[in-house]
């Protein structure tokens, strides 16, 4: 069965397959479930908890979790980078054998077995970090079904269906994975829309895919200032942030959806330290072990979204002209093209319907259509885009820094997810 076919007949979350499947998962995960009282408290967590932060770690190395884990963290997020990671160790080398005897039992055939196996490993990691930690945990959706808002909508009810009230269903930003996340939120999943760079592409998610919670990949944004010689790599990332969190903040006292604001991609303890206050903070253990070394006083922690911090540029950098507004800016325009956009019948609408909307308003930008020989320079390049492969794209319209960068994310991910795959090809 080739990808596109094991893609568009993904079983449905209340088929045999699925349910099969499911059972399999949770009889896989032997661990008793935790109970977060038995964890100790933090005085210094508790404080940065009541500014209105909810505190989850961005990890699935369970050793390293509980070095940190305190009664105030509440969840884990997981992506194809980390389940890969944990993959990779070899502590799931005999699941995906017997995995893979029971797809071969229910007739499963082909690159679906592979893709079968991957949600396995991703569920039953997750089932682990729930159970090990009291945790509600993220779980990502293979990256070969991004652009199958069919298949998407599919797999994304199958983790609901393991574990309802902990699992949160991770959805990529692209055109079909809002249609996708419209479904799910609609069926009341919750989601973690991830992959966002931007407080526009956030309105957008907001109004039309209406998830539970929505990301700004900070650390990413300053890396693409820093490694490109175009500034400082500072503030870039938590200005983004920070518009975002006003921005659907704003959106929900509008009338619109109540959507929370994700600070991911977080690399060091002064970011934390800094967006004090933000809905929630997804940390990678180095972070919160670095806000932890600051010896913050606990009685001075103080909501700070209200902040605005600046944004240094190289000599000759024109902010303006290059259009790194894209990062914190919502303008009206923009705000009548999410609004469009989220008039489409998530049922009916297609992904090419998502990109007609938004160029017919003026936001063609925001998914630049990448050749074959652009989707190579992308992933060649790694998470971080080079400058001058895409400002020429950028200053025609055709393309812009955020959109960029969430293609560069995807392709990033799909690279580690071939290598999980690969691992499981070799084991079965």
């Amino acid at each position: 069965m080739s990808v596109e076919n094991a893609m568009s007949e993904a079983p449905s979350h209340d088929s045999a397959l699925a349910k099969d499947v499911a059972a399999y998962c949770l009889e896989q995960v032997q661990e008793p479930q935790q109970k977060r009282s038995s964890f100790p408290s933090s005085e210094l967590w508790a404080a940065v908890s009541k500014t209105g932060t909810a505190l989850w770690l961005d990890t699935g190395d369970v050793d390293a979790a509980r070095e940190l884990w305190v009664r105030e963290f509440v969840a884990l997020t997981t992506n194809n980078t980390l389940l890969n990671k944990e993959v990779q160790k070899g502590i799931y080398d005999e699941l995906v054998p017997g995995t893979a005897k029971l797809l071969k039992q229910k007739k499963v055939t082909g690159d679906a077995v592979v893709q079968e196996i991957a949600f396995v490993l991703n569920a039953v990691h997750g089932l682990k970090l729930v159970r090990t930690f009291d945790a509600d945990v993220s779980v990502e959706l293979h990256t070969a079904i991004s652009n199958d808002a069919e298949a998407s909508y599919r797999y994304g009810k199958r983790f609901h269906a393991i574990c309802p009230d902990r699992f949160i269903v991770k959805v990529p930003l692209t055109p079909a994975g809002l249609l996708a996340a419209r479904r799910l939120s609609d069926d009341g999943v919750r989601l973690n829309f991830t992959l966002g760079f931007s407080a526009r592409q956030n309105r957008l998610i907001a109004q039309l895919a209406r998830p539970t919670w929505c990301n700004v990949f900070m650390g990413r944004i300053n890396a693409f200032f820093s490694d490109n010689e175009l500034g400082d790599g500072k503030n870039a990332g938590e200005k983004a942030t920070l518009a975002s969190q006003r921005g659907v903040r704003r959106l929900a006292k509008q009338g619109g959806p109540k959507v929370k604001q994700i600070g991911a991609s977080m690399r060091n303890g002064q970011q934390v330290a800094d967006l004090l206050g933000l809905d929630v903070f997804t940390m990678p253990t180095g972070a919160a072990k670095g806000y932890l070394d600051m010896k913050p006083d606990p009685k001075k922690v103080a909501d700070r979204t209200g902040g605005d911090p600046d944004v240094s540029y190289a000599k000759g950098v024109d902010p303006k002209a290059e259009k790194f507004g894209c990062f914190w800016d919502i303008d009206q325009g923009f705000e009548k093209a999410a609004a469009a956009a989220a008039k489409l019948d998530p049922k009916r609408a297609t992904a090419a319907d998502v990109l007609g909307t938004l160029k017919e308003h003026g936001a063609g930008d925001l998914f630049p259509q990448l050749s074959v020989e652009d989707g190579t320079r992308v992933a060649k390049e790694g998470k971080i885009p080079v400058y001058k492969s895409w400002r020429d794209r950028v200053q025609k319209g055709t393309a812009s820094w955020d959109g960029i960068l969430t293609a560069a994310a995807l392709a990033s991910f799909t690279q580690d997810q071939t290598a999980l795959d690969d691992r499981i090809r070799g084991l079965v």
